[in-house]
């Protein structure tokens, strides 16, 4: 499978996450995310910058749920809730997010 930005065309796998997480920018996302009908606000932007930087800066780390939900309820300054989370991302924020973001795929089970 191949997705097209700006007249390039990005290498991604059967389940549509991108090849190469250095292809990976913010108008990337807009179409990634607009394919899944999601418009990015500042809470999808604050999700989706978190797990790229865990995976990046922290030796591939890809958090699961309950770990997102303790960092964007410090992020956000308020005890966010599962719901929030699906709200913005209702494919499963970890996920969704992730590949919104163009990382790889996760391969971990169950959100807690």
């Amino acid at each position: 499978m191949a997705l097209v930005v700006d007249g390039k065309e990005l290498e991604t796998t059967a389940n549509g996450f991108l090849e190469d997480v250095n292809d990976w920018n913010e108008e990337v996302a807009k179409v990634i995310a607009s394919s899944d009908g999601i418009e990015l606000t500042e809470r999808h932007w604050d999700l989706i910058n978190f797990l790229r930087d865990e995976y990046i800066n922290n030796g591939g780390n890809q958090p699961n749920n309950r770990n997102i939900l303790k960092a964007m309820s410090e992020k956000w300054g308020i005890k966010a809730s599962s719901k929030e989370l699906y709200d913005l991302f209702p494919g499963n924020p970890s996920k969704q997010a992730g590949q919104i973001g163009g990382l790889p795929e996760s391969k971990r089970k169950g959100g807690y």
